[in-house]
Formats: structure tokens, sequence, C-alpha cells
């Protein structure tokens, strides 16, 4: 999976923020608050979202709907997954990776793995 570009990003953001689909012309509104940005550019970049199968699109009246496929930690662990395919040492990496933690991402870690390991069994 690529990473977004920066404007996709930045779009994507407030998608996954509001937790609603909005319009266009909200997202240039917002991002319009903190720098100025053409309609045209942020209507061509979701559009570009949406052919790559980002996000959905419906109808209401004559705009555009948009909202997010999945959700940003889904994007996140895509990211990971990765990341980790990058090494030719996946253990290792994740050796890494968990390294890095804090005590509490380590702790929130764990709780998955058990999770992940009462799902396998049911």
């Amino acid at each position: 999976m690529r990473r977004l570009g920066d404007l996709e990003a930045e779009i994507m953001d407030r998608l996954w923020t509001w937790n609603r689909p909005a319009t266009v012309r909200e997202v240039v509104d917002d991002i319009n608050k903190t720098r100025p940005i053409a309609y045209t550019t942020v209507m061509t970049v979701t559009n570009i979202l949406y052919n790559k199968g980002w996000l959905l699109r419906g109808k209401q009246g004559r705009a555009w709907l948009y909202s997010p496929v999945r959700s940003r930690e889904a994007y996140a662990a895509a990211l990971m997954e990765d990341g980790l395919g990058e090494s030719r040492d996946r253990p290792a990496a994740l050796v890494h990776f968990v390294e890095k933690m804090s005590e509490e991402e380590v702790a929130a870690l764990r709780k998955a793995l058990r999770n992940v390991g009462r799902q396998a069994k049911s």
C-alpha cells in the first residue's frame, strides 16, 4: 500500500476526524482556515482518492458526499504490514518495532494478541 500524498492525507484526515460523509466544499472550507487552496484542486484529489478505492461517494442534490472506505487504524495497520514486508527477517523487524513502543502500547499489543488468540481457538 502506497502512503498517501500530503493533500490526500489532509483530505482523509478530515473525513476520518469528522466520521461522517462530507462534500468537497466542506473540506475546502476547512483547509482554507489554515491555508489557501482551490476548490478544483481538492475536487481533483478527492476524485483521485475515490478512483483509487479510498472513498465512497453518493449524491446529495447536486453535490457528491464522500466517506472513507477504511478507518484510519486500518490504513495505519496496512502501512505497518507493508513495512514488515520490506524486511528479510520479519521477527527481527517486529522486535525492533516493539522496542520503540511505550509501556501502554506494549500492554495494548499484549491484549490484542490475547484477543486474537482467543478468536483463533473459537
